[in-house]
């Protein structure tokens, strides 16, 4: 890829793992140092170009904003939009900057706040978002399989800060209910931390809400108490390593899905299957196997 025309300085790096119709996938970072009046444009481009500037000024404009840009800021120019970028005549910008593709990339970068008529959000100079994209290019540089990792990993950080900015002051847009939105964590929440002695207290604080509000709204949209739901989500998956891990012991399931009282554990199992899972386990035992290996002696 060849340097651009009229930059004191220019590098770029190419992903070392070939783009084939993936989900997300970055294919070049680059950095430059442009002279004074530096400009690129109208033209377009076929995939995601994102650009943060880390010194000077410029100015970006596509088919409906013009946009007056300096460090700290950033701009994302979408696939076949028609844009141009100029660099300031006193000023001019030093900018780093990443291509992506994929599948998947139109729904992140949507995720993320960014729209055709909103391309731009000021980071800030911490220089968080500069040394992120030096990494990626160095990553690229040093011609690793890893590096594509490297790079989504830091595609992501780059998303997410850019959600930070873009969604800053901004209620849910969807037509999902925040409460339909809060019961849906509650729900994940549940089921990725069943397997430690969490409380509802803890989960509470973890979302931020009143204990009592959350047990409302939850009951209001599932019919259960988070408690409940909590408990038999447990007893549910222990049903499952009751059938598929016959070399646990009681105690080692009831550990297994956060209850390591393996009475309380015992009695919890009865209340809602009527019968111990030790006598649960027997019954699974005693099955006969449906084995389809007898012979089938009428071919012969």
């Amino acid at each position: 890829m060849g340097a651009k025309s009229g930059a004191l300085s220019y590098s770029v790096a190419s992903n070392p793992v070939y783009y084939n119709e993936g989900g997300l996938h970055v294919l070049f970072a680059g950095a430059s140092q442009t002279l004074p009046g530096h400009a690129l444009g109208p033209k377009l481009y076929d995939y995601y170009l994102l650009h943060y500037v880390e010194k000077g000024a410029g100015t970006f404009r596509t088919e409906l904003h013009t946009y007056d840009l300096y460090a700290g800021d950033c701009f994302l120019i979408h696939p076949g939009q028609l844009v141009s970028y100029k660099s300031h005549a006193r000023n001019p910008w030093q900018y780093r900057w990443i291509a992506f593709t994929g599948s998947q990339a139109a729904q992140h970068v949507e995720e993320a706040g960014f729209r055709p008529e909103k391309s731009v959000f000021h980071a800030g100079t911490s220089g968080d978002l500069s040394n992120w994209l030096a990494v990626m290019q160095g990553a690229f540089a040093e011609r690793k399989e890893s590096a594509h990792f490297t790079s989504l990993g830091t595609l992501y950080l780059i998303l997410a800060e850019a959600q930070n900015h873009l969604s800053e002051g901004q209620t849910l847009t969807s037509g999902e209910s925040s409460i339909r939105r809060t019961v849906k964590q509650m729900i994940q929440y549940m089921s990725t931390q069943y397997a430690y002695p969490v409380s509802i207290e803890q989960m509470s604080e973890s979302l931020g809400y009143n204990r009592a509000y959350l047990s409302r709204i939850f009951k209001q949209e599932t019919g259960l108490t988070p408690v409940t739901y909590l408990l038999k989500l447990r007893i549910d998956k222990s049903r499952q390593l009751l059938r598929e891990r016959p070399d646990l012991s009681i105690e080692q399931v009831s550990a297994s899905v956060g209850m390591p009282d393996a009475l309380y554990f015992s009695k919890q199992f009865k209340r809602f299957h009527g019968e111990a899972p030790s006598l649960y386990r027997e019954k699974l035992l005693a099955r006969p196997s449906h084995s389809t290996s007898t012979a089938d002696h009428s071919s012969q």
